[in-house]
């Protein structure tokens, strides 16, 4: 922002000054922006008011219907999209009846410019300010404000809205960032997306749509427009957009209607649930969406889009978690690309670093970056500086897609690494505390243009300035040069298949007092709760005979017993605190824990390493003792009496004969043991999963296997590849994931200080120290 916009937004804002005392600094905002809007749209009026009045009687005798006289009387304007019938303006409402005169030169707006002031809901605050005595006062200091086009261009009015409303969101305690995105990065932004249009760039009369989703005040679209008008003002530029805000859905509305868009085409409402542009396929597209937003309120119409529409819809790649909706915005700029035969299309997107890398294979984040790679549709991706918006200080980076990439950019992506390219502002604005200047922009839109690989190469910027509070370091740290670089790679390089790797569960079982006595108490959230019981009620009270009549009787302790459940076990349910005070569930317990000591001494209390021979010594003693064992009761012995043990035998899942369609595979999990084929049970605590880079030139399983025999095998032996775990897509072995880890590519290895540097340090803190510890007991 220039030092003029910048005293101009201050000018205005003095405005507070006369609201302080009678409203609040939340409300500052909502009478400083409408009324500058008035006096805006009052300013670009002045040229064609006269000519509008005297068309009006004229137009009145006709009777025609409102949009008919509206459409008489735009014509009187010269060119612009709205019009002021009254003959009034802000310096000529009086101060008796201002109230009045104000609302009623605000009705005489046509229709467009009219709805502007009705979502700040500027009537209301018109009310208000007149209760306060302070409305002919305010009206007195707007009216002296020169914002006129002469005076203010549209970009630098831009500006100057932003500036308001940053300001309003500090006041407000609100988040500046969700209504604009700072001039330099919507610059770069720009030029990336439109730098591939010759036609549009050179020739006249060329015809463009423009559309952001998450329109804010209309600085993208602004910035577009302008782009494009600097390089051939012959080209029309139509804009489309959405806002969430109504504030600033007003601004973006009053910014189109000055510069003779079609305001119709500005729509306000979320973008996401309610797609007011639905049929509607667009040239250009930015967008800044907001930053690791949460869509919770509207998961019911995202899923249902998904689920019903699929691919027919805009979410039809895959969902993302939901905690974060910066992909579905851009899987909606996606669905918005015109067809390739009609002339495609491009989008810049700045986004957080989460969508580079957040979830794994098959997750949705994964399925909608393999969805745009595997399409073919990013272009670039570049890493902007820190510290660079008014609300967040994270690194954030613009990426570039098209569907209708160059012969060089086929099957490509170019990342750039920008992070360096900046400078520190005078005076930092929020979180924003560097800007790029038009050097730091041309580099990089050189460097796109060019579609060239730079080798890290060291930029001349001034080394960041330390503190020089504390203790310095003798010999500090050599801070990391400052660079910029470009690389450029296939798209399936970002791509990778996670493959499951299994190893055999190995268990030994031992029939021990101990193993057994756990069988007392209920296996899972109940086991803790019933140790306590048993420990506290039963212990010396409750006998394993068959006559014992107090076994699991509690009820004459349900309320002291409740009371500790709430001081120790506040995360059981009250269905588990009934369950806990059944007598049933105790006794049900208590019938295992007999079983299992019935056959104990048939089976004997010896360990076991071998678990494949547990089922049928335990099938044989409780046929001999005489007792019936269910499911449940099996597997609670099973569990009590079992455990894991990397000494002891694999467990035997299944075995079968070795034949001509059942042959022998090791590599995935079927072993040839003395003419048999055995399957082993897995270990779920062992699985790990393993990376593999996709290669297209390679089958499939010839990838897997090599990896798996050089990086696996030789140190886990007994381990093999789970070939039930297929990709939904491609159906082989593996799940296919992308991602695409900028700051690995990237990575500038600084090695440590030597070692003589960091005792010579620490001898010199640790002399310091025991300097002053003699001070203190001298």
């Amino acid at each position: 922002m220039s030092q003029s916009t910048n005293n101009l937004a201050a000018d205005i804002w003095s405005l507070a000054d006369l609201l302080r005392g009678d409203f609040r600094q939340s409300q500052y905002g909502r009478i400083i922006l409408p009324f500058t809007l008035l006096r805006r749209l009052e300013c670009v009026l002045e040229s064609s008011k006269d000519a509008v009045l005297k068309q009006v009687p004229v137009v009145e005798q006709m009777k025609l219907p409102d949009e008919a006289q509206e459409k008489l009387l735009l014509r009187a304007t010269g060119g612009l999209s709205f019009y002021n019938t009254s003959p009034m303006d802000l310096a000529t409402l009086g101060e008796t009846g201002i109230k009045a005169n104000l609302e009623r030169y605000i009705q005489c707006f046509s229709k467009d410019a009219r709805e502007i002031f009705d979502h700040f809901k500027f009537a209301e605050f018109i009310g208000l300010l007149n209760d306060a005595n302070l409305l002919y006062k305010v009206v007195q200091k707007v009216r002296t404000m020169d914002v006129s086009l002469k005076a203010v261009s549209p970009h630098e009015m831009g500006l100057v809205f932003e500036e308001l409303i940053r300001r309003f969101a500090e006041s407000s305690n609100d988040t500046a960032g969700e209504h604009f995105t700072p001039r330099d990065i919507v610059r770069l932004t720009t030029a990336l997306v439109f730098m591939e249009d010759d036609d549009a760039l050179t020739k006249p009369g060329i015809i463009r749509t423009i559309y952001d989703p998450t329109a804010g005040t209309g600085g993208f679209l602004s910035a577009g427009m302008e782009y494009v008008h600097e390089l051939n003002p012959q080209t029309v530029m139509r804009a489309f957009g959405q806002e969430l805000n109504p504030e600033s859905y007003a601004i973006c509305k009053a910014d189109m209607l000055i510069k003779g868009q079609d305001v119709s085409n500005i729509k306000l409402g979320n973008t996401l649930s309610s797609d007011q542009l639905y049929a509607n396929k667009f040239d250009y597209m930015l967008s800044n969406p907001p930053f690791g937003v949460d869509w919770k309120k509207i998961e019911g119409d995202i899923t249902g889009e998904h689920s019903l529409k699929g691919f027919d819809g805009r979410f039809g790649p895959g969902l993302p978690r939901v905690s974060d909706g910066s992909l579905l915005f851009l899987l909606h700029l996606i669905s918005k690309l015109r067809d390739v035969k009609d002339g495609g299309s491009r989008i810049g997107i700045i986004l957080n670093g989460s969508p580079l890398f957040t979830g794994g294979a098959g997750s949705g984040e994964s399925e909608i970056r393999r969805y745009i790679l595997e399409a073919d549709l990013l272009e670039a991706i570049v890493a902007l500086p820190t510290d660079m918006f008014y609300n967040t200080g994270i690194a954030t980076y613009v990426w570039v897609l098209s569907n209708k990439k160059g012969a060089e950019r086929k099957g490509k992506v170019q990342l750039i690494n920008g992070v360096n390219l900046c400078g520190k502002m005078r005076k930092s604005l929020g979180s924003k505390r560097n800007v790029m200047d038009e050097s730091d922009i041309a580099t990089i839109t050189r460097c796109f243009g060019q579609f060239e690989v730079v080798d890290a190469r060291e930029l001349d910027k001034p080394a960041e300035q330390k503190s020089n509070r504390g203790r310095q370091a003798a010999n500090p740290k050599a801070e990391a040069p400052k660079t910029f670089a470009s690389k450029i790679f296939a798209a399936h390089q970002f791509g990778y298949r996670r493959i499951t790797i299994e190893r055999p569960l190995r268990l030994s079982w031992q029939f021990s007092d101990e193993r057994i006595a756990t069988l007392r108490f209920a296996p899972g959230a109940l086991n803790g709760a019933m140790q306590w019981l048993y420990a506290e009620y039963g212990q010396d009270h409750w006998r394993d005979d068959a006559d014992c009549e107090h076994y699991g009787q509690l009820a004459a302790y349900h309320d002291e017993i409740r009371l500790h459940f709430k001081r120790h076990f506040a995360d059981l349910k009250e269905k588990q605190i009934k369950d806990l005070l059944d007598a049933e569930t105790w006794l049900a317990q208590k019938r295992i824990l007999l079983k299992a000591r019935a056959v104990q001494p048939i089976i004997g209390s010896a360990q076991s390493d071998d678990f494949n021979a547990y089922e049928g010594a335990l099938k044989a003693a409780s046929k001999k003792a005489g007792i019936t064992l269910d499911a449940k009761e099996k597997k609670q012995i099973a569990d009590a009496v079992g455990w894991k043990n990397p000494a002891a035998e694999k467990v035997i899942k299944k075995q079968y004969k070795e034949t001509r369609t059942q042959a022998a595979a090791p590599l995935y999990g079927l072993f040839a043991v003395k003419g048999e084929i055995i399957e082993y049970q897995t270990d779920g605590d062992l699985r790990d999963f393993e990376n593999i880079a996709l290669d297209p030139t390679r089958p499939v399983n010839e990838i897997n296997e090599a990896y798996f025999i050089k990086e696996v095998q030789p140190h886990v032996p007994d381990a093999w590849i789970d070939a039930s775990k297929r990709d939904a897509k491609d159906g082989e072995i593996g799940i296919v994931g992308f991602e695409i880890p900028f700051n690995r590519h990237f990575y500038q290895y600084q090695p440590p200080r030597p070692l003589e540097e960091i005792d010579a340090d620490l001898d010199a803190v640790s002399a310091e120290i025991m300097a002053l510890l003699r001070e203190v007991h001298s």
